[in-house]
């Protein structure tokens, strides 16, 4: 036994350096331990069966009595690897390693909050530093958005957000260029069309007087020359009134287009616009009287005139014009019994020059009529909706004036005398 114990002189080396209490225990002690051994050693039954079945060197942390222990265990053999039938158990007190650890925790706790403060601000002011360019940037693409040209964001450094910044201020530069041209053209080609229509009117005019004059004496005239005459009685009058709706969109395009609104009776009205061209007999008024509103009556006789000579033209009699009167508004509808609108043109009925029916273009119509109607119709803060009847109800097509009680442009004032802003809402 003492050869084997002087053999593992290493092992024991190293357990006398821990300055380690030893205990040395047989198997038949092991066996034969009770509980209350149990409680009154620091070696637990779990370490020596673990050594006394593995045969090798085992460790296990322990709590004896409240303070922490680690115990070593290891079996004693003879040369060969024969069992000896010994244990060694050293068992070291851990209380100076916890106090250390301990107080390094609690050094740790205590200068935790500290740096991570000191870590907060950092990252704060690093962080405004990359999202304040981002935000400035972000600023003058609204304002881009918007419809200010003349945004640009403000270029710091010479890195990746700074080269963005630099990238916008080249497509701010380039579409600001490109939308002053696009306005140029359009303010060119509206001043265009407004002096060209005003030009016209002069010849028109004398053109109109000599035509009216060939009317009258076509009876006298050989029956080509009165069929020559007529026509161009009929093609002049047709130029009259394009030339007088294109001055009229012009004013609309320049902004030149004022309402004179005043309290109208809107049956009265729309009656005078039947009555003036005549469409009594072909129209079915439904006029309640005592509907009023505050409206300009010539542009209200425009759109309801353009509403109105259309369904004529090309709808189906009847033709039936209806008021109706809400708490915020009225409501002019124009229906037909045609075949109604094709369903492409539902959303292209209010374009300028466009019509339905493309072998009409030699019609009586310039394809401006809608379109004059509708910008009447915005003109008041009002709209045109157009749809078809179900063929249930018996088809045709239907035209929808809706005007509010009192019209409102924008930067001036509604009927009522009420200041109106920009966006057209009473303040």
């Amino acid at each position: 036994m003492r050869s084997t114990i002087e053999n593992r002189h290493g092992r024991l080396g190293l357990l006398r350096a821990l300055r380690a209490p030893l205990v040395v225990t047989r198997y038949h002690d092991l066996t034969a331990s009770s509980d209350g051994l149990a409680d009154r050693t620091r070696i637990t039954p779990e370490l020596r069966a673990s050594v006394r079945s593995s045969g090798r060197t085992r460790f296990q942390r322990v709590e004896y009595r409240g303070r922490p222990y680690l115990v070593v265990g290891t079996p004693v053999t003879y040369e060969g690897g024969r069992v000896s039938g010994l244990e060694v158990f050293a068992v070291t007190s851990l209380l100076a390693e916890q106090e250390h650890t301990d107080a390094l925790l609690d050094s740790v706790r205590g200068g935790l909050p500290p740096v991570l403060g000191l870590a907060a601000v950092l990252a704060l002011l690093a962080a405004g530093t990359v999202l304040r360019p981002v935000r400035e940037l972000g600023r003058a693409t609204r304002r881009l958005a918007d419809g200010d040209l003349d945004s640009r964001a403000e270029v710091k450094g010479r890195d990746e957000l700074a080269r963005l910044a630099a990238d916008f201020n080249t497509t701010a530069d380039a579409l600001r260029a490109s939308v002053t041209g696009l306005r140029d053209q359009e303010a060119r080609a509206r001043r265009f069309v407004a002096d060209f229509s005003h030009e016209l009117r002069t010849p028109l005019t004398a053109m109109t007087m000599v035509t009216t004059v060939l009317d009258e004496d076509a009876a006298l005239l050989p029956s080509d020359a009165a069929r020559a005459a007529r026509t161009v009685s009929d093609e002049t009058a047709r130029l009259a009134r394009l030339v007088e709706d294109l001055m009229e969109m012009s004013r609309f395009d320049s902004g030149a287009a004022r309402l004179d609104a005043a309290d109208t009776d809107l049956a009265r009205t729309l009656l005078g616009t039947l009555e003036l061209r005549g469409w009594t007999e072909q129209v079915e008024a439904r006029l309640p009287e005592g509907i009023r509103a505050v409206v300009d009556r010539r542009r209200v006789d425009v759109a309801v005139a353009n509403l109105v000579g259309n369904a004529l033209r090309h709808g189906e009699p009847p033709v039936t014009v209806t008021l109706s009167a809400a708490a915020d508004g009225v409501t002019v509808e124009v229906t037909d019994r045609g075949p109604g609108l094709p369903p492409d043109a539902l959303d292209q009925v209010f374009d300028r020059f466009y019509k339905a029916d493309s072998a009409r273009t030699r019609s009586e119509g310039s394809g401006l009529g809608t379109a004059i109607a509708l910008e009447n119709a915005r003109l008041h803060g009002g709209t045109i909706e157009a749809a078809n009847r179900p063929a249930e109800k018996g088809g045709g097509a239907v035209f929808t004036l809706r005007l509010p009680r009192h019209p409102r442009q924008p930067g001036g004032q509604d009927g009522a005398g009420r200041e109106t802003a920009a966006g057209g809402g009473v303040r």
